[in-house]
């Protein structure tokens, strides 16, 4: 591919990862309003959802922390809580935001997968980056909020993001493909089971005893 058209990819790429933080932030912003909570409540629950996957992450591939060297991430988060605090809680559409939540879910876990990668990490742990920086945030959000945490929810979610990150590593250091391309790959396989979920209500098997 030319150099030209893995730059157009990566900006790509990048404007997805700023989606996934505006979006998780959104749903972050959101428990806490529904909650009956005040601005600055609504402003940690933003930031904790829409960083925190990609800041534990960095921590433990020992990378610097995303978002201390850009600081348009933490204004994405403060838009975020904004538009959840001057518009009433019961307007934000909820269909369409878990599609967009899904498109942030695919993209992160293969972000997060690459940059584990970059850094030297092994193929295993690095799917395990990529699934970190797809869900914690979320996990976390559900744990500071008392609600049932995405983790006991039997529609597929945290699963797309394993198969996603899955398929990222195995086509990039496993298969030697160029690592925009795989992340584009693991992140579609992502979004598509996701998306089987959203759509055909797809759920794993539960524990026959």
């Amino acid at each position: 591919m030319e150099p030209a058209a893995l730059e157009e990819l990566r900006r790509i790429f990048i404007a997805l990862d700023y989606l996934g933080v505006a979006i998780f932030a959104i749903t972050g912003a959101l428990v806490a309003a529904r909650a009956r909570q005040d601005i600055v409540t609504c402003a940690f629950f933003a930031g904790m959802t829409g960083m925190g996957g990609g800041t534990i992450r960095d921590l433990l591939i020992g990378a610097p922390v995303f978002w201390m060297g850009e600081a348009g991430f933490v204004a994405v988060c403060l838009v975020a809580t904004i538009a959840v605090w001057f518009l009433r809680t019961e307007q934000w559409p909820g269909k369409p935001l878990r599609w967009l939540d899904a498109v942030g879910l695919a993209a992160y876990s293969a972000f997060g997968s690459l940059k584990a990668l970059s850094f030297g990490i092994d193929p295993v742990p690095a799917v395990l980056m990529g699934v970190i920086t797809a869900t914690f945030g979320g996990v976390l959000r559900d744990i500071v909020a008392g609600q049932p945490s995405i983790l006991l929810q039997r529609e597929i979610y945290v699963t797309a993001a394993i198969v996603g990150a899955i398929v990222t590593v195995l086509l990039s250091a496993q298969a030697g493909l160029n690592g925009w391309l795989a992340g584009g790959a693991g992140a579609a396989a992502a979004f598509a089971i996701r998306a089987g979920a959203l759509t055909r209500g797809w759920k794993l098997p539960i524990h026959p005893g």
